[in-house]
């Protein structure tokens, strides 16, 4: 028998693509894409080759470069077209698997790939000068160590100790789902292979003294290779710190900061292809009497340092920049009204065009050298991401599919959009997924998805939530952008600034009303849900109403006072709410936990115990605080997941609880455990 796609056998099974890089004369693109491995247990990632032609013009069929047992990732190209990636396979030179992790490789045009760079800490990420080919690669060092041979000696006498101990002088201690220290990341550069069978040149340290400043830290080499730019990470008081850009100079390893503001943090440098420029990323965190966040364009002259706003009439966060091959020009997406479109801003007179009109998400731009297109891949509600080629000066223009390596699939329903008005006069819009059996004389069960961040969009695909799983099981699904959502203005942040509860509980309230005003929806029969903040919002609206049958909550926040300082990173979150000993008054405002007395409704909570965003000891609070009210409740617990839940296996019973659980609150059918648990 076939099954389709959204069978949840076959859905974990389907191909993913997770990147796109265009080579340097523009002839072809490569991907990451993502698969079920053999055991089914796990994912993984193979590169692939992607023809720059359009379907519709004959494109070639995609074509699979790398297999290995780890997989492959991390994709760059040297000035000769060869592909660069990181992979923890084994070198076939030595026969030994690298314990360390990912090493470089390198893939020439027709030849086998062959290792080329490693670490005993492993190599993260990497950056390669346009024109020399000097390659500039992170990667995690001890803090003593002056060379490689002391790190791995380091790294032997930890192990031959049985020491796994870290002792931390700074925050951060963890990061979402890994633990910081006991090495760092620090930058290396060396020049690039002399033939087709040598490796590197030798793996300079640009940066001994980096210490914990090149946490996440990125970076990008000017085309001759002469500079690195990259974040730079300084403490700023009571265990917050603020990025900074410098430029370091690969042969001395000196160093001269480009952009530090006390106010603002800078990230993401991309430097021009005439070399004269770096473009950044500049983010205000928000202050706690003044405004919320806020996210510009910034542009750097290299030589003076002078910097200068790209968007300062516009309220647009800009992400995935990328500079236009002439320098003239940068390219962008950004949060627009539920859409994610391109944009260009013309350096010369700061003219900003959307080039693209469509509902589609965009991503991972890539201009090509001629500076006739942009090379980017395309999401939606109700399509997958995929390879698409955008002309360059269009306005509100079409994308042009490429031949995908990725899965093509057929939406079990209907995509539509509803719109209403919050008691504020604010305008609040959802996307509103439909099974294809929806009518008026058939209305389907309604459920309410609350997006996480909060300070994002619902709108692209989520191969975690994905609503068509819902809808091929009869429920419509609504998917809203309340308060605090990106792409309406500063002002819908604004509204809930500091008081997340109140503000948009009332938002996704009227919205919801809004849905179940149609025909086609049962209002009799509605269900919610959500994760990280939607999970906030899940705990919220258990505590303030009784119209759901059932709700979801994952990874969720639930006593505001306990979550503020056991999170991976605090600083950023006391930026809007302060701390709870200095000023109480807006956990008191927003914690769920002290509504726990008013829940009626039946609540699933599901967490993961390796989640350091929201730490685990939320969920557990919730689930006892759950059953000393009596509710009726059930807690999914996953010892070896994190924040997402990422296998295979994992993912599928996640789904087949969720089902479940629905099954019996919203259609009244007898619990029914999932069988593998």
């Amino acid at each position: 028998m076939v099954r389709s796609w959204y069978e949840l056998p076959e859905y974990v099974r389907l191909r993913r693509v997770n990147g796109l890089r265009l080579s340097p004369d523009g002839t072809r693109l490569v991907a990451p894409v993502s698969g079920i491995a053999p055991d089914s247990k796990s994912f993984r990632s193979a590169l692939w080759e992607i023809d720059v032609t359009p379907e519709a013009e004959g494109g070639r069929a995609p074509k699979r470069l790398t297999r290995s047992a780890k997989g492959e990732g991390g994709v760059g190209f040297l000035p000769d077209g060869s592909v660069l990636f990181t992979s923890g396979r084994p070198d076939p030179e030595t026969k030994a698997e690298d314990k360390a992790g990912a090493s470089l490789w390198l893939l020439p045009a027709g030849g086998e790939a062959r290792q080329v760079a490693s670490r005993p800490g492993g190599i993260g990420s990497f950056t390669v000068a346009r024109d020399s080919g000097l390659v500039a690669v992170t990667s995690d060092t001890l803090p003593r160590s002056v060379d490689e041979e002391a790190d791995k000696e380091a790294r032997k006498a930890r192990e031959e100790a049985g020491v796994t101990a870290i002792l931390h002088e700074a925050l951060p201690v963890r990061s979402w789902d890994s633990d910081i220290g006991p090495d760092h990341p620090r930058h290396f550069v060396a020049e690039p292979p002399a033939d087709d069978d040598s490796r590197l040149g030798d793996l300079r340290d640009l940066t001994p003294d980096a210490g914990m400043a090149l946490l996440g830290a990125g970076g990008a080499l000017t085309p001759d290779g002469s500079l690195l730019v990259t974040e730079w990470q300084v403490p700023v008081g009571g265990g917050a710190r603020r990025s900074e850009i410098v430029a370091v100079d690969t042969a001395t390893g000196e160093r001269r900061t480009l952009a530090s503001d006390p106010d603002h943090e800078f990230g993401g440098p991309l430097v021009s292809p005439d070399g004269r420029h770096v473009l950044l990323s500049r983010d205000f965190e928000g202050d706690y009497d003044g405004e919320p966040r806020d996210q510009t364009a910034w542009l750097v002259d290299l030589a003076t340092g002078q910097g200068r706003d790209l968007l300062p009439e516009h309220e647009l966060w800009p992400r995935d920049l990328a500079w236009a091959a002439d320098s003239g020009a940068v390219f962008f997406v950004a949060d627009e009204n539920g859409r994610r479109p391109v944009f260009r801003i013309d350096l010369a007179d700061g003219t900003v065009t959307r080039l693209t009109g469509d509902h589609g998400a965009y991503s991972n731009l890539n201009p090509s050298p001629d500076g006739r297109y942009v090379y980017a891949l395309r999401d939606a509600w109700d399509a997958p991401p995929a390879p698409v080629r955008l002309a360059a000066g269009a306005v509100d223009g079409r994308p042009e599919y490429l031949r995908t390596p990725g899965s093509e699939l057929t939406m079990p329903g209907t995509l539509t959009e509803i719109e209403t008005t919050a008691d504020d006069g604010t305008r609040i819009r959802s996307w509103l997924v439909l099974p294809e059996e929806a009518s008026a004389d058939s209305p389907s069960p309604l459920m309410l998805w609350v997006h996480g961040g909060p300070y994002m969009s619902f709108n692209g695909w989520s191969w975690r939530w994905n609503p068509w799983l819902l809808a091929a099981r009869g429920y419509a699904v609504l998917l809203p952008d309340p308060a605090l959502s990106t792409g309406y203005g500063q002002d819908m942040l604004r509204r809930a600034w500091g008081r997340w509860g109140p503000r948009t509980f009332a938002d996704i309230m009227a919205v919801t009303d809004a849905a179940e005003a149609r025909e086609d929806i049962d209002a009799e029969r509605t269900a919610m849900m959500g994760g990280s903040f939607g999970g906030y919002m899940a705990n919220w609206i258990a505590g303030h109403t009784d119209r759901f049958r059932a709700i979801v909550s994952h990874a969720s926040l639930w006593g505001l006072d306990g979550f503020s300082g056991t999170t991976d990173y605090p600083p950023v979150w006391e930026h809007e709410f302060g701390t709870p000993l200095d000023r109480p008054e807006r956990y008191t405002l927003n914690s769920p936990h002290l509504h726990a007395d008013d829940i009626r409704t039946p609540i699933l909570v599901i967490h993961g115990d390796k989640d350091y965003r929201v730490p685990v000891s939320e969920g557990l609070r919730l689930w006892r605080d759950l059953m000393l009210h009596e509710v009726d409740a059930k807690f999914l617990y996953f010892p070896d997941e994190n924040h997402w839940i990422l296998s295979p296996g994992n993912a599928q019973v996640w789904y087949e609880t969720v089902f479940a659980f629905l099954d019996h609150h919203v259609h009244g059918k007898e619990w029914s455990r999932p069988e593998l648990l």
